[in-house]
């Protein structure tokens, strides 16, 4: 049921299970059973590889393992699921020991996605830090004056909507006198 690998050098340990999970979801109704069977994979997990106290916080489980649990919905999770076990100090890191063409391509899509995000924010750090000192101070004075210029274009524009904002709580108070009493009065309860 389950293969043992360990390294003492970086106290480091991994195993594979085959966790059974319709004993577990067939004592709950229907509509709970996901949620159980991501807590049966926990307290398997939790038990056998021995996590101080059972903590369930401990045990943490991959996405795609949680994905592939909720496949099918809250109703029809797998009887049975293959996974791989890290325990790094007292933290297990559970994830799909095979997984399925679907989610392969996923997974890659994703860490492209994350790499190209870390080279646009290296490349925005970089420019930014150059920026600085290449503008002269003739400049300064020029997008001074255009900064003055905006924020009195701003201010207008915030006078007019606050003109807006007072016109629309005139009219909201002009519609309470016509409400029933007894509305009246629970809006003035409030």
């Amino acid at each position: 049921m389950a293969e043992k690998k360990t390294e003492t050098q970086t106290e480091k340990l991994e195993r594979e299970y085959t966790i059974p999970l319709r004993k577990e979801w067939g004592k709950v109704p229907r509509y709970k059973r996901a949620n159980k069977a991501v807590k049966a994979v926990k307290e398997f997990l939790a038990r056998h590889m021995k996590v101080s106290d059972r903590n369930l916080k401990n045990v943490k489980i991959d996405k795609y393992l949680n994905e592939e649990l909720w496949f099918r919905g809250i109703r029809k999770p797998p009887a049975k699921i293959k996974v791989k076990a890290t325990k790094e100090g007292d933290i297990v890191k559970v994830e799909l020991s095979e997984l399925p063409e679907k989610l392969k391509f996923k997974k890659l899509r994703e860490e492209k996605k994350e790499q190209k995000a870390e080279e646009l924010g290296k490349g925005k750090k970089a420019k930014n830090e150059e920026k600085p000192s290449e503008k002269p101070q003739v400049e300064n004075a020029e997008e001074k004056k255009e900064e003055s210029k905006e924020k009195s274009k701003t201010s207008s524009q915030e006078t007019m909507k606050l003109e807006k904002q007072a016109a629309k709580i005139i009219k909201h108070q002009t519609k309470q006198s016509k409400q029933p009493k007894h509305q009246k009065r629970m809006a003035l309860e409030k």
